[in-house]
């Protein structure tokens, strides 16, 4: 049995119909599991088993775990995320659960200039500790959060951001869930470290460019100072402060290193990833 943890989620989501369209049965964790078996595929649906469980509730991991083998542990990020995340591991671990994959965050590394990424290392090192077979996915930035944007290009035709013109990966959180199920249905891909991008990086002039020729109207974009664009997420978007300060780190990152695409998506999934263009184009109404 997989168990797929934040199965509500982007990536837990997009996971669970992944392995359910391959025909493999899941169990999914939720907070809400009549509303998570309400949005399933109806044809794909028996072979889910939806069950109650919360990351800060150590009895429900444990029922939730109890047969299990394998585990996808995916949390969204926040202050209490290492926490959680450990408790889960422990409570894996003792029901018996010997392959967990993690998704975690570019550049975790003990000394990263991003706290979220700080954070990652420190549960992907106690996961090695641990002796379970411990496989990574280190996935770049989701197509999915970039319709955070749709709300001031509709309004205003305009992006703010804090990278000049970096290149930034984006990855489809739909080819993150099938190299997640090849991870979890392939054994000999088991205990690997996976970056993850789609097939092209984009700077935000780019980005925005894009935009522009798909909606058929200038869209422009505002590079603004760390400090300031920090003030705008909080400030003008409603961002917790935390939060805000994670986009700026992230953006900063690309600043610091730049980034280029890597092919591992494809040679996990066996085909192209999702591109981006494909992507904006689904979504274009909440653009115009």
């Amino acid at each position: 049995m997989i168990v797929i943890m934040g199965a509500s989620g982007a990536t837990g989501g997009a996971t669970l119909r992944s392995l359910t369209g391959l025909g493999v049965p899941a169990r999914a964790l939720s907070r809400d599991p009549d509303r998570l078996l309400g949005g399933l595929d109806g044809r794909t649906r028996h072979l889910v088993e939806a069950v109650p469980a919360d990351a800060g509730d150590p009895a429900s991991l444990r029922a939730a775990f109890h047969g299990a083998r394998q585990l996808f542990l995916t949390m969204a990020n926040g202050p209490h995320q290492v926490e959680h995340e450990l408790r889960v591991v422990d409570q894996a671990l003792a029901a018996g659960i010997d392959h967990i994959v993690k998704l975690s965050a570019p550049a975790a590394e003990p000394d990263s200039p991003v706290a979220v990424s700080r954070g990652h290392h420190r549960i992907e090192q106690y996961l090695r500790a641990s002796g379970v077979t411990a496989t990574v996915l280190r996935p770049y930035a989701f197509m999915q959060k970039l319709l955070l944007l749709a709300p001031g290009v509709a309004h205003a035709g305009l992006v703010h951001g804090a990278m000049g013109d970096a290149p930034c990966n984006y990855i489809d959180c739909r080819d993150i869930g099938d190299a997640t199920a090849a991870v979890l249905t392939r054994p000999e891909l088991a205990g690997g470290t996976y970056p993850l991008t789609g097939g092209r990086a984009y700077s935000y002039p780019e980005l925005t460019a894009l935009l522009g020729e798909l909606i058929g109207r200038p869209v422009n974009y505002l590079d603004l100072p760390p400090a300031l664009f920090h003030a705008h997420l909080v400030e003008r978007a409603g961002m917790p402060a935390w939060l805000a300060a994670h986009v700026v780190e992230i953006q900063q990152l690309a600043v610091l290193r730049p980034e280029s695409p890597d092919d591992t998506a494809t040679r996990l999934t066996g085909r192209a990833p999702r591109t981006l263009e494909a992507f904006l184009r689904e979504h274009l109404d909440a653009f115009r």
